[in-house]
């Protein structure tokens, strides 16, 4: 029998170690399949750098607690495998790494980069004759990836979006007659506009609340911006707009950037609010307000949604079913069965069906005007963010998991990047955005 090895990659989300929690217990209960489990520090990085974590010494309790635990447990990156073509040296690197702890599975939660990353393991172990299973584990605040139903990560984040939209729609109400009179939530999205759809969730039905969605599918018109918001605060008092932070114009630039790159896929984005504000004050003369949600959208597991924790936990033992089966290079999947009532089960796909590819906003998700959601987005969307799962609290605050984290004795020499190569210890190029780009991971 072999070791399993977990990473997680990407962005970290709500819910990532609720999967951790579903491989963890997933392979303790199937000691006929596995030897042990191990986990990486900071992805692919830390497999690269031989630090692995030895989970065996921490407690059923302990690991059952990584259910509540946002953040990533075993740390994440931002970094990718390089082609196998290019950069034999880190495919020969890993395996070595492999050898030298009996690891015989390899599953890594990530979104469609970490999908890139885990599709070219698997056919360069394939290739270099090793015998390795290699499952992905999906996960996005994004809901970019395609074959599956939705991305475990995503439910939480639009359940914290839409209640935020609720409920600051609630405050400048209160405040409108004499104060501010627009509100401008940036809800991260650099090519996909689901988060920015979540936001349509803030209201029951259509049309309860003066709200305004802007889509990273759409290109941004500021004279039809600046006339439905006019028309909100004439009809209402005030409005509401929750905008994905990749909105571009009409010639495709984004609205605004936090911090360009020469090299692809690392150019920052933010500060899409402030740009809209201005825009409000100068055209309409409206006292505004700002926020962006930034890592609160994907940290907040305090509230959670039910749904999304359950899908987070069982994509991670399907995985572990997965590796158990004998299956490498697919990721595991939800599949929805049933839309009223919503039901859904897990599945799998082909880890090149989803590897650095982005599902966008359908159209038939955005209204009309192009500033709202339609009455089937709303169907899809709302069982995503059904249900509570509190974490426990002690002193007015969220109980998380310690864990031991105990290193395994390194085997090898350390690792030393090539030229060329763009990763590193140091953690070059990790980006913070709200989306990848390609070449970073998801």
């Amino acid at each position: 029998m072999k070791n399993l090895l977990y990473a997680q990659s990407g962005g970290v989300t709500a819910v990532i170690n609720a999967s951790a929690c579903g491989v963890i217990e997933a392979v303790r209960q199937r000691p006929q399949s596995f030897a042990g489990v191990l986990a990486a520090r900071n992805g692919i990085v830390g497999v690269l750098e031989e630090a692995l974590y030895d989970l065996g010494a921490e407690s059923a309790e302990a690991i059952a607690g990584l259910r509540y635990r946002p953040g990533g447990a075993f740390g994440s990156c931002r970094v990718d495998l390089d082609p196998f073509e290019t950069h034999r040296h880190e495919y020969e690197r890993v395996l070595e790494v492999f050898d030298a702890h009996d690891v015989g599975y390899f599953l890594y939660n990530g979104g469609g980069g970490s999908m890139l990353s885990a599709a070219r393991l698997a056919q360069a172990a394939d290739t270099l004759g090793y015998p390795l299973g290699v499952i992905g584990v999906p996960k996005t605040i994004d809901n970019d990836l395609f074959v599956t139903d939705t991305s475990p990560g995503f439910g939480s984040a639009a359940k914290y979006v839409a209640v935020s939209a609720r409920e600051a729609a609630c405050d400048v109400a209160s405040m409108a007659g004499t104060s501010t009179k627009v509100f401008i939530l940036e809800v991260m999205g650099r090519h996909a506009g689901w988060l920015a759809a979540a936001g349509g969730l803030a209201e029951r039905t259509s049309g309860e609340l003066p709200l305004l969605l802007l889509f990273a599918e759409r290109p941004f018109e500021p004279e039809c911006f600046l006339e439905s918001v006019r028309e909100h605060v004439q009809r209402s008092g005030h409005c509401v707009v929750v905008a994905s932070e990749g909105v571009r114009d009409a010639a495709g630039e984004y609205l605004s950037v936090r911090q360009k790159s020469p090299v692809p896929g690392w150019t920052q984005l933010g500060g899409v609010a402030q740009a809209l504000s201005l825009q409000v004050k100068a055209q309409l003369g409206y006292r505004t307000h700002w926020a962006v949600a930034d890592y609160l959208q994907r940290a907040a597991r305090h509230l959670a949604s039910r749904t999304d924790v359950e899908q987070a936990y069982a994509v991670g033992r399907a995985a572990v079913e997965l590796a158990a089966e004998g299956r490498s290079g697919v990721m595991a999947t939800l599949r929805r069965t049933g839309g009223d009532p919503y039901t859904w089960e897990t599945d799998a796909t082909d880890l090149w069906g989803v590897a650095d590819r982005e599902r966008g906003l359908p159209d038939s998700f955005i209204r009309e005007d192009g500033f709202g959601i339609t009455e089937e987005a709303r169907s899809y969307l709302r069982p995503l963010i059904a249900g509570e799962d509190y974490p426990p609290f002690r002193d007015g605050l969220p109980l998380h998991a310690d864990l031991r984290l105990n290193l395994l004795p390194r085997c090898l020499p350390g690792y030393t990047p090539r030229p060329g190569d763009h990763k590193g210890p140091a953690g070059a190029g990790v980006v913070e955005s709200g989306e990848r780009e390609f070449g970073t991971s998801g």
